[in-house]
């Protein structure tokens, strides 16, 4: 098998990050600080995370059976341990070809940052990307997969390397119906047009999960906020469709879960994070429409990554 043979668009080696790199912010939720921590990851390990803040470590593999939740965010936990709102974290991962990685966080939440990506895309690169000597595995679809939820859909059909078409639509003016369509992700098509775009929120939900005691962490720093006039946040948007190119965003979070890179063709109406993981959870069960292939490990290695850190075990 040659690279050809992958789609173009997918490394043929695993991938980790050369050395640890480590961030603070806070949670969305719970408005407390957490710190984060990345560290490279032997290949074959996948992501997982660790919660550390307790009386001993919990590791929480990033996979579609340990979802504890789709409410607001994507909740992976493992017994009495739970970390929330992973989708932007693994989406980065997911979009820089990030295979293996270890992911520490001293909290019950990923910290969200400026509510986008790009702080852990930042964060990767500063960390460097190290290719592997084990080949990548990658799952690519041979027959469609079509959920539904009323007038909620999402599809996913045969194809080389993965292309996205979403639409969102929403009564609220400054948002309406918008749409991406055959978005090819791609020679740094994520970082350009997807990882920066933020997760958004109207005022009177935000009030109301206040109330809740939820979203204590939420401001116009990590949150695009409307009202009833239109965008809050004084800076404004960073492209006219950041609604629909942050819900891309969140399904390449969730996306990830399968463990593997995907290669298909996704189509996705009036989407979430609950939508999306019918199709990963359908993926998963439906072995007989997708099957894994491995990229041919003889090519010559990309120039310019760097050696990693040690691994710990």
């Amino acid at each position: 098998m040659n690279r050809d043979d992958l789609g173009g668009c997918h490394e043929v080696f695993q991938r980790t990050i050369a050395e640890k790199v480590t961030c603070t912010g806070i949670g969305l939720h719970s408005g407390a600080p957490v710190e984060l921590s990345l560290h490279p990851a032997r290949a074959g390990t996948g992501i997982v995370f660790e919660r550390i803040d307790g009386a001993y470590p919990i590791e929480i593999p990033a996979r579609p059976e340990l979802v504890a939740s789709t409410r607001y965010a994507t909740t992976v936990g493992r017994g009495q341990g739970t970390i929330c709102t992973v989708e932007h974290l693994l989406a980065a991962c997911y979009g820089l070809g990030i295979d293996n990685l270890r992911v520490e966080v001293n909290g019950p939440e990923v910290p969200v940052m400026d509510g986008s990506a790009a702080s852990f895309v930042y964060l990767i690169r500063q960390a460097g990307i190290f290719e592997q000597e084990a080949p990548r595995r990658v799952l690519r679809v041979r027959e469609p997969i079509e959920v539904r939820d009323g007038a909620k859909r999402i599809r996913v059909e045969p194809a080389r390397g993965l292309t996205i078409s979403y639409t969102v639509d929403f009564a609220h003016g400054a948002i309406g119906r918008q749409s991406v369509h055959d978005l090819a992700l791609v020679n740094g098509t994520f970082e350009a047009e997807v990882s920066r775009a933020r997760t958004f929120g109207f005022l009177h939900e935000v009030e109301a999960l206040w109330r809740a005691g939820l979203a204590r962490g939420g401001s116009l720093e990590n949150t695009v906020v409307l009202d009833q006039a239109g965008v809050m946040n004084p800076e404004g948007l960073r492209w006219p469709d950041e609604f629909v190119r942050h819900k891309v965003l969140d399904l390449m979070g969730d996306l990830a879960l399968l463990g593997m890179p995907l290669e298909g063709t996704i189509s996705v109406e009036r989407g979430g994070h609950a939508l999306h993981h019918e199709l990963v959870n359908a993926l998963a069960q439906r072995a007989v429409a997708w099957s894994v292939i491995e990229g041919d490990t003889r090519r010559l290695r990309e120039p310019g990554l760097r050696a990693p850190a040690p691994v710990s075990a």
